[in-house]
């Protein structure tokens, strides 16, 4: 069945689990067009300057960092169960040694909104569009949190993406 336009807030449960049991993709593409997925575990959503946005922690050092420097705007798609191998490789291998699409067998279409790609087996996918950047200050950082997130230095940038649709498979939905 085709996916249909929902009110993500209406499925943020998804969302919560997804970031839980590593089952979210952010989904960058290059100027060149090549779409790179990424697995991941920190971010979260909700309303800021009167929009509802997602944030997105990627680190300078990822190939998807550099994707969305130069594109602006990335995907969030939520991975129903049976794709975890596809998550833990796209968690794991880098974007610079290959495609990733391909390996995986997951399938990029085309964003409706933005110029990254959702998943088609995603259950639901946010199309966001960066309004905001900014990168976390070691200085001002709890020494714990350093610690445990940081041991080497590479600190996150924070991407603010605004949730300019949403997108859900209702036959996955459950």
């Amino acid at each position: 069945m085709a996916r249909v336009e929902v009110d993500y807030r209406d499925h943020f449960r998804l969302i919560a689990e997804g970031l839980q049991n590593g089952g979210l993709m952010l989904v960058a593409v290059g100027t060149d067009g090549r779409a790179n997925p990424m697995t991941i575990g920190w971010a979260f959503a909700g309303p800021a300057w009167g929009r509802q946005v997602f944030v997105a922690l990627v680190r300078p050092s990822r190939f998807t960092y550099g994707l969305m420097e130069a594109t602006g705007d990335f995907t969030v798609n939520v991975m129903a169960p049976g794709y975890e191998k596809a998550l833990s490789y796209c968690g794991s291998k880098s974007g610079r040694d290959g495609d990733k699409l391909a390996a995986s067998g997951l399938t990029g279409v085309p964003g409706r909104i933005v110029k990254a790609p959702s998943l088609a087996e995603a259950t639901l996918t946010l199309e966001c569009r960066v309004v905001e950047k900014t990168d976390l200050n070691p200085e001002t950082m709890d020494s714990a949190v350093m610690q445990l997130g940081y041991p080497k230095g590479d600190f996150h940038r924070l991407y603010f993406g605004e949730i300019v649709g949403a997108y859900a498979d209702p036959d996955r939905l459950g």
